[in-house]
């Protein structure tokens, strides 16, 4: 075969690759895995959580199945969050969970040749590359990564060529990332491994601890969502029924809380996220703090849809503070925006990959 044959061959088959494969953006947090494909929006939005049988170590659940289990598992099961505050904490049931969500995400007969996926910019040069090679055993292909307070920043609605600063928070289940960006780059930046699932924390060791009764996460999530505020309730009396198991005779038990008591328990995990917030605003230069003094600050993540959180943020640092739209997705929204903008993204992806994923990647381009 000729080389003009050759390369007409070789250019039909990249084309036949381009319209069989999926251009997917992974945001995998703590608390939730969410996956967007470049054409089809968000087509996963799972719990990071895993069901394993304690016997044969076999993953039966996965996302929201392993979610209904959670709390109430049979006696050789365990529901395992696999992330901890943003990072990998057990890395075969993450590369399994991954490999999971990726499958599900696929269309009936589209491999991804490509993926972004977001990092939070505190983690290790070890701890992104257990997430890069659980990436790899998912079989996604080219695999790359990229701060997630930029990638938040732009699917919250900064502009790619905006040169004026804007500021996100980024309130995950465990971390807080408050990002500076301009110029399609991060100018300051700050991150905490502290979120939304520390309130949870926090309402289940205070229930034991002065009500005298054990409660597990899903309870503590219903406190939350009915009753906890990170502004002073207008109705402090306003009461739940929670059941658990009395510390002190082991029997069945139940209690009756207010909001007047969960507030100040929710308070001290808000007031500790807005400190990272109000500590980062601290260390900018005065043009960059100009900036954010006429702009305000934008909350994304699950965090943002806390109640009262953008209200107590705005009391504290005397800004104009608004919510993304679907705050959420911003991350993903974010990554899927740098498909269309490739000199952006060769500046704005990390290139560690370890050396194994950059050989076998060669194949493949931005």
């Amino acid at each position: 075969m000729g080389f003009l044959s050759k390369t007409a061959a070789f250019m039909s088959m990249a084309s036949l690759r381009d319209l069989v494969s999926d251009s997917i953006a992974i945001d995998m947090g703590s608390g939730a895995t969410i996956i967007y494909v470049h054409g089809r929006g968000v087509v996963v939005d799972e719990p990071s959580l895993v069901a394993v049988n304690n016997i044969s170590g076999e993953v039966i659940a996965v996302g929201s199945e392993a979610r209904q289990m959670y709390g109430r598992e049979a006696r050789d099961v365990a529901v395992v969050a696999p992330l901890l505050n943003g990072v990998v904490a057990d890395f075969e049931r993450t590369r399994e969970m991954l490999a999971h969500f990726v499958r599900d995400a696929r269309s009936g007969t589209s491999f991804s040749r490509r993926a972004l996926m977001s990092v939070y910019p505190g983690v290790t040069h070890v701890e992104r590359r257990a997430l890069l090679t659980a990436a790899e055993h998912a079989r996604i292909g080219r695999v790359m990564m990229m701060d997630e307070g930029l990638a938040a920043a732009f699917g919250a609605g900064v502009k790619l060529g905006d040169t004026r600063a804007s500021a996100v928070v980024d309130i995950g289940s465990g971390t807080t990332n408050v990002a500076v960006v301009g110029n399609g780059a991060i100018i300051h930046s700050r991150s905490e491994r502290i979120g939304s699932a520390d309130i949870n924390t926090a309402i289940v060791n205070h229930v034991r601890r002065h009500r005298g009764l054990a409660i597990g996460a899903p309870s503590a999530e219903r406190v939350k969502l009915e009753l906890a505020s990170a502004m002073l309730p207008e109705d402090l009396g306003r009461e739940l029924t929670i059941r658990g198991r009395d510390v002190v005779t082991g029997s069945p038990g139940a209690i009756n809380l207010t909001a007047g008591e969960i507030y100040p328990v929710a308070h001290y995990v808000v007031n500790r996220i807005v400190e990272v917030v109000s500590t980062t605003l601290a260390e900018l230069s005065p043009e960059v703090a100009g900036d954010i003094y006429e702009r305000g600050l934008i909350l994304t993540g699950g965090g943002a849809l806390f109640q009262g959180m953008a209200d107590y943020t705005r009391d504290q640092t005397k800004l104009p503070v608004g919510v993304a739209d679907e705050p959420r997705y911003a991350i993903v929204r974010g990554l899927a925006q740098m498909f269309d903008a490739p000199l952006l993204l060769r500046r704005a992806v990390r290139n560690d990959a370890p050396p194994m994923l950059d050989q076998e990647n060669e194949a493949y381009s931005l």
